[in-house]
């Protein structure tokens, strides 16, 4: 299978070094939506979508006030998922399945662009973000990017991968592809994982959001990223034990499985 590494939604946060660890603190940081396309004999299957169309057209309609001020996203209709597939030659009919790793709104604003597309989600992600139960919750998973979707949904189980339990495949999808538990950031997190034939990719989504934090001798995070991952996390304990298991895997198995989060340019620039 062939994977293409995609950005889907640049975002220019304030915070300088104290965000992306680059010099100089007055400077707008920069963070990426990175979302995988992935070919394989049966069409196209897409790995969160980042920001959609609608997100930009009509970005107070579709996204909150808290993170259009907080992110600062760029709104670039170059950069969303639907228009890098047509660039690549393909039609938006030939993106057959989509897989977010959980429905916040910087990763599920393109589902709308992919109307035929069969969504696959855990259960547990897809029953709180319906729910609508908190302000939190209200405030992160917008139901108008969701609502149209065709959802396939899953419950917790499967077989152990790579120290991973209850990693399972994906109704119609080759089995190269895999959904794995990381729960945390939200209720119904999952991690992705490709194997292309070379070795295993493991898209982490928010499981974590910089690069040092895969250190396995010396993890480390600058410190607004840091307080930013507390308070937008779900359940701490899971996500910090998530975290380790991941710094296990990469210093056990770097060599058979890469890991990499949605939003760390420095990660994308890696495959791009």
């Amino acid at each position: 299978m062939r994977v293409h590494h995609l950005n889907c939604g640049t975002m220019r946060p304030a915070g300088g070094k104290l965000l992306d660890d680059r010099p100089g603190f007055l400077r707008r940081s920069t963070m990426v939506c990175h979302c995988l396309l992935i070919e394989t004999n049966d069409g196209l299957v897409l790995v969160d979508t980042g920001v959609g169309l609608d997100d930009i057209r009509n970005p107070r309609g579709s996204l909150t006030r808290e993170f259009l001020i907080a992110a600062n996203p760029v709104l670039d209709e170059r950069e969303t998922a639907a228009q890098q597939v047509r660039n690549l030659g393909y039609r938006i009919e030939d993106v057959r399945h989509i897989l977010p790793t959980h429905l916040d709104q910087d990763h599920a604003g393109g589902l709308r662009d992919f109307p035929n597309a069969k969504v696959h989600i855990y259960k547990e992600e897809l029953d709180v973000a319906r729910a609508q139960a908190t302000a939190k919750d209200r405030a992160r998973f917008r139901t108008a990017q969701f609502d149209h979707a065709d959802f396939e949904s899953y419950e917790l189980s499967g077989e152990d991968w790579f120290g991973f339990e209850s990693v399972r495949g994906l109704k119609g999808l080759p089995e190269e592809i895999l959904l794995v538990p990381l729960r945390g950031h939200t209720k119904g997190h999952a991690g992705i994982a490709v194997d292309t034939g070379e070795k295993w990719l493991l898209h982490c989504g928010d499981s974590y959001f910089f690069h040092g934090e895969m250190d396995p001798v010396n993890p480390h995070c600058p410190p607004l990223l840091t307080q930013f991952q507390k308070i937008v996390e779900t359940e701490r304990e899971p996500r910090l034990h998530n975290q380790q298991r991941l710094r296990e895997l990469v210093r056990d198995h770097g060599d058979r499985v890469e890991v990499f989060s949605a939003h760390d340019p420095a990660e994308l620039a890696r495959y791009r």
